[in-house]
């Protein structure tokens, strides 16, 4: 060993192990590196201190930990020297905890071996620094391609460098209380990434980026709308439950016959609702007859005949008007058939039979063998209807009720059993708003769709929808060269298990495709991003899947708690450090850097960021 590698180790070494616990070491500092800086090689070096690195050298290995706290102990030895300092009886002890170890020049995480007592402790060299905050790996023999996220937070100006896959092939979690910079955390890793590849023509062939953004913030109303990307790479969609004319999201045909879909979302029971269900969204004998107007008078005369067989009250005839209203009211003139009805059509309770009454006054009884051609044909000869307006979804609603009534009149359905889910069938007007059923796909590769203008329910219902098409896509298709990315801000709307605004049944459908992706989606390609205010609210299955997470300031006690409880690789100065966190800094944890680090994240254009800024008052109040 040569004289200046001597010198190098003396300067830089700071004691020896005192106590090994597994992956937490006790070094005892030398009592000539007790102050805060060393001079070396004419330079000031930082010396130890809470949150640092060190190197413990156990023969040709090198350890690396992460000082988590120091404290001191009295040397009893001194008190028998007859000359002594009292700072020398003084002993410094500080806590490691042991990250990984050296190997071939990098940093690997994990333990490959464990320090023994007396082994010496250094603090990191510079090019050992280098080393420790090198991430990049390689894959299949070749060097990740790297994406620069941000600086170190108390190293300024050190650069922060990830590999691509280790970062994207994975899921991740962005988490921090309001106003902590995680929107913009989120803006702007997808910022470096898309400013990377976007005019890559294999990139935008090959991969798919899909946000779900609550509260509108990746969205402009005015042009150009560059948040995050420019607008050429993007499809927008403006979705409100309030106008019929908002922006619609495409949903194959496919995913809305789904009868697990319908029966959750209209929330059918177990035991009755949901065998009727089947059976409506199955039978094809009235759903066949929607092609052409006349077909489509001949299903409406012969389900109003049926009831009229039947006996069945007046309420439900007019009922049954009134639904076909709701489903193609505006298209029809169906209001004046129902109107007729209301006059006209009237119960003979002597006769046990219905009559109706014709612009003579005469009384026509059901009886009658022309009741039909005069009273349902007739009255239904000025029906009008423009069925190229009734949407997918309207036709579904025209099953259930055209099943309803059906079985209403033929098989003595018991109606307080399904006349409740009925009644919920007016969801789907809401529904018909902000989607389309088409099998169009988008020529783009990021989708974004804004949800701030939609209602509790629905926001609860599209994302599942959405993730739930595309994801299912993934897996028939199985084409490896094709990319996934599911992106859901402010997450807790959708993956809280603690939402008490919806049945068991609806939040376990939810919940259990969700944990599918997480836990799954790897294997098809998919990935899966949350960000959220309230970690604690979302489900811990979710959670504990992620691989990568960007840790904003959070001070709520259960969201920490709920961190601490996922994250097993998260050291305790990094833990303690998150609820005093500054706005636009993060800790950084997870498989793409082999220790946690906190960070300043990168910076984005003006016209990138995501519309989330906070208001200052005082412009508008002087």
């Amino acid at each position: 060993m040569n004289n200046s590698l001597l010198d190098i180790e003396d300067v830089l070494r700071i004691g020896k192990v005192v106590s090994v616990r597994g992956r937490s070491v006790e070094v005892l500092v030398d009592k000539s590196k007790n102050g805060s800086h060393l001079l070396f090689n004419g330079k000031l070096v930082k010396n130890i201190s809470v949150g640092s690195y060190v190197k413990i050298a156990k023969g040709f290995e090198s350890l690396i930990g992460k000082i988590e706290g120091e404290y001191i102990t009295e040397d009893k030895v001194y008190q028998d020297k007859e000359y002594w300092n009292e700072r020398d009886k003084i002993k410094r002890i500080i806590n490691i905890k042991l990250l990984g170890y050296i190997d071939v020049g990098k940093l690997k995480q994990g333990i490959k071996d464990l320090p023994l007592i007396d082994n010496e402790c250094y603090l990191v060299s510079e090019d050992e620094f280098e080393k420790v905050h090198y991430f990049l790996k390689e894959i299949d023999g070749n060097l990740d391609e790297e994406i620069k996220i941000g600086k170190l937070a108390n190293e300024k100006g050190r650069e922060i460098i990830l590999g691509v896959n280790s970062l994207f092939a994975s899921h991740i979690g962005i988490f921090g209380n309001t106003g902590s910079g995680k929107s913009y955390t989120l803006a702007s890793i997808y910022h470096q990434l898309f400013k990377k590849y976007k005019t890559e023509p294999n990139f935008r062939n090959n991969a798919k980026f899909i946000f779900i953004d609550f509260n509108g913030e990746y969205l402009k109303s005015e042009e150009p709308d560059d948040i995050i990307v420019e607008s050429q790479y993007k499809n927008t969609y403006n979705l409100s439950t309030r106008s019929a004319t908002s922006d619609k999201f495409p949903i194959s045909k496919n995913e809305i016959n789904d009868n697990d879909f319908w029966a959750i979302f209209l929330t059918a029971t177990e035991k009755t609702q949901k065998p009727f269900l089947r059976r409506a969204l199955t039978n094809t004998f009235y759903h066949s007859r929607f092609n052409t107007i006349d077909n489509f008078k001949w299903c409406i005369s012969q389900i109003i005949l049926e009831l009229v067989i039947k006996k069945a009250e007046k309420s439900d005839i007019l009922q049954f008007l009134n639904e076909l209203s709701n489903a193609i009211g505006g298209s029809s003139t169906i209001d004046s058939v129902r109107e007729d009805y209301t006059r006209k059509l009237i119960w003979h309770g002597s006769g046990d039979n219905y009559y109706y009454e014709k612009a003579n006054g005469e009384r026509l009884f059901s009886s009658h063998s022309d009741f039909k051609s005069i009273t349902i044909d007739q009255v239904l000869n000025s029906f009008t209807v423009d069925l190229s307006a009734i949407s997918e979804l309207q036709k579904t609603r025209l099953r259930i009720v055209f099943e309803y009534y059906s079985e209403l009149a033929k098989f003595n359905l018991n109606s307080e059993h399904i006349s409740p889910m009925i009644k919920r069938l007016k969801r789907i007007e809401d529904l018909d708003k902000i989607i389309t059923v088409s099998e169009e796909s988008s020529d783009k590769f990021l989708d974004i769709i804004s949800l701030s203008e939609v209602n509790t329910t629905m926001k609860k219902v599209l994302p599942l929808l959405i993730c739930k098409q595309v994801y299912d896509n993934k897996k028939q298709a199985r084409d490896p060269s094709k990319y996934l990315n599911i992106v859901i801000d402010e997450a807790h709307n959708i993956l809280s298990y603690a939402s008490q605004r919806e049945s068991e049944t609806w939040k376990d459908y939810r919940l259990e495709t969700f944990e599918e992706i997480v836990k799954e989606g790897r294997k098809f390609g998919v990935f899966l991003t949350v960000s959220s205010q309230r970690p604690y609210d979302i489900s811990a299955t979710i959670i504990s899947q992620l691989h990568n997470y960007f840790l904003h300031r959070l001070i709520n006690n259960k969201d920490i708690e709920a961190v601490e409880r996922t994250i097993s690789y998260l050291d305790k100065v990094s833990f303690d450090s998150l609820p005093i966190l500054p706005t636009g800094t993060c800790v950084l944890a997870g498989l793409s850097a082999q220790i946690p680090l906190i960070l300043e994240i990168n910076k984005i254009p003006d016209e990138n960021e995501p519309c989330n800024k906070t208001i200052k008052p005082t412009e508008f109040w002087s």
